[in-house]
């Protein structure tokens, strides 16, 4: 499921706190890479992770995440459990890596 993009830091809490699990797409349309590797990672969430919320954040539009995060590369995937982040990728994302730490702790929480 996707849901609609925050645009401001408070924002982006709320989404984490109402969740149990929620993967943040952090990148910016100029990303070339994003446009292949966004969809492959949805793919992945909806058919492996049903129970994740899926987010894309326009960090044009969201300059104050970026600050608040340290996300200083695109793309940056955030996946939050309960609140809290629990995994980071950056930039080179493996997907059966990513894949792998999602699922170890969505084991755990679901």
């Amino acid at each position: 499921m996707i849901i609609k993009s925050p645009t401001s830091f408070k924002n982006f809490l709320e989404i984490t706190k109402s969740n149990k699990a929620v993967c943040f797409y952090l990148s910016t349309p100029e990303c070339n890479v994003c446009k292949v590797l966004k969809p492959k990672v949805i793919e992945i969430l909806e058919a492996d992770f049903p129970n994740i919320f899926f987010c894309y954040v326009d960090l044009n539009e969201a300059k104050e995440i970026s600050g608040q995060l340290s996300v200083f590369s695109v793309p940056t995937i955030l996946v939050y459990f309960e609140g809290k982040e629990t995994i980071r990728a950056s930039r080179n994302v493996h997907l059966e890596e990513l894949r792998e730490q999602i699922d170890r702790n969505y084991k755990m929480i679901f």
